[in-house]
């Protein structure tokens, strides 16, 4: 069976978003690229999924320009995984959304579709979501593995991954890597 692997950047007091409504404390996304030779699909839930599209296809599209969210030229991990994005299928758990720019993607519509997708032959599938699809994902018991870009910051207000719910699970530790400028991945597997 396929794991689905939850990825996830936080703040030390476990704030996921800021009060803009984003992880302004974020530089780059490229410590969760190494999980590319591991997966060959990914899940998005509706709320993302516009925004991550719209950016991945302006480094797709352009990527000699400034990106429209952070005005600064893609990174070479950033152009390895926006030309993996083009071609790895991606799945959008949504009710209500129904088109997409991107010829590989597909809406699912209930956590029964996202266990059959684990049950499909494939590598294993990576969760880009926000809190609530990720809590909701662990909660169905779903999500196998939570790997956490922790940064050495105490963000105060904005959102938590965690905040809410009656969501309780085990998790083991299963590796730990030290990275730059003291932020640190945290991989568990979810019991």
């Amino acid at each position: 069976m396929r794991k689905l692997i939850a990825g996830m950047q936080m703040s030390v007091d476990g704030k996921i978003e800021g009060t803009e409504g984003f992880a302004d404390w974020v530089e780059t996304w490229s410590d969760n690229y190494n999980v590319m030779p591991q997966i060959d699909a990914c899940l998005l839930g509706a709320k993302m999924y516009p925004g991550y599209e719209w950016y991945w296809s302006a480094v797709q599209n352009a990527p000699d320009q400034p990106l429209p969210m952070t005005n600064r030229l893609p990174t070479p991990a950033e152009l390895d995984w926006a030309r993996f994005a083009a071609k790895t299928p991606h799945y959008v758990l949504s009710s209500t959304l129904d088109k997409a720019a991107w010829p590989l993607t597909r809406f699912v519509r209930a956590l029964d579709d996202i266990a059959a997708l684990k049950q499909q032959p494939g590598k294993d599938i990576y969760l880009m979501g926000g809190a609530h699809i990720t809590a909701s994902l662990i909660e169905a018991g779903l999500v196998d593995e939570l790997r956490l870009g922790l940064h050495p910051l105490i963000a105060g207000e904005g959102k938590a991954l965690f905040g809410t719910g009656k969501l309780r699970r085990q998790l083991d530790l299963r590796n730990v890597e030290q990275l730059k400028d003291g932020r640190v991945n945290l991989i568990y597997a979810v019991r």
